[in-house]
């Protein structure tokens, strides 16, 4: 059941995106904010197609915690489903991305349009240093800049990894930094197609005010977006046997394999 399911969601998890972007195309004339309006709605049908396709639902923990204006958001990064199901939450966001996103048929105007950051990995340091600037600019503005600290998924049970990406946008911008932790991966594991039924639990936390140095940031960032995380990932696996019996295989097949 599960396996049809999963199918039948992608399928239409695509099909849906599709259309959007396609009936969207006027959206991209209001700049922006036209383009985040879209893209919210783009989050919430995608929700509304897990839970009433795959039964996949989510809970929003601590949005007391989110404050007005720009700020640097820096979610845990487990699998492609906080990718949209963050959106609806911000009113004004702006990702940071690879370049290569922008050259993408329909994704990548909408990308362009709406003033995400792109930036060119292959320039190294400088590609930060002009990740900053702009994050700088945009935050000023008002505008909430998404960063996944590790810069790419993690499987559950994997040991983090966090790039100093984030504690120097943090530095540059002089804003809060608002860390979000969840357990996706227990649900939609990365390179894989099965969408399991439960529910997702994202647990946002208080803010980390400006003014810490670097490193601190970094240290205070990792420790509390760790701990809430397993905490969440514990939570679910408790309450599910299932789950668990596939996290803890999941866990040993990453283990044995050549690449660790």
């Amino acid at each position: 059941m599960i396996f049809a399911r999963s199918i039948f969601f992608n399928v239409l998890f695509y099909v849906n995106m599709i259309i959007l972007l396609v009936l969207g195309l006027p959206c991209m004339l209001a700049g922006p904010r036209g383009v985040m309006w879209l893209a919210r709605r783009w989050g919430r049908s995608s929700l509304w197609l897990l839970r009433n396709v795959a039964g996949l639902d989510v809970e929003y923990r601590g949005v007391e915690h989110i404050p007005s204006g720009g700020f640097i958001i820096a979610p845990k990064h487990q699998s492609i489903w906080e990718t949209f199901a963050l959106l609806p939450l911000f009113p004004n966001f702006t990702f940071i991305v690879k370049r290569e996103l922008t050259w993408i048929p329909f994704f990548g105007w909408y990308l362009i349009a709406g003033r995400q950051i792109a930036i060119n990995r292959s320039k190294g340091a400088s590609a930060l240093t002009e990740a900053t600037t702009q994050a700088q600019a945009f935050v000023q503005s008002g505008r909430q800049v998404f960063i996944f600290p590790e810069g790419t998924r993690r499987p559950i049970g994997a040991p983090p990894v966090y790039k100093f990406g984030v504690a120097a946008i943090y530095d540059a911008t002089a804003a809060p930094c608002l860390p979000i932790a969840l357990n996706s991966g227990l649900f939609w594991p990365r390179r894989s197609f099965l969408r399991k039924p439960g529910k997702v639990l994202v647990q946002i936390l208080e803010p980390i005010l400006p003014g810490l140095d670097k490193q601190l940031f970094l240290q205070t960032l990792s420790e509390r977006l760790e701990a809430a995380t397993n905490s969440l990932i514990a939570e679910s696996l408790a309450a599910s046997p299932r789950l668990a019996q596939d996290a803890s295989a999941s866990v040993k097949t990453r283990d044995q394999s050549p690449s660790g």
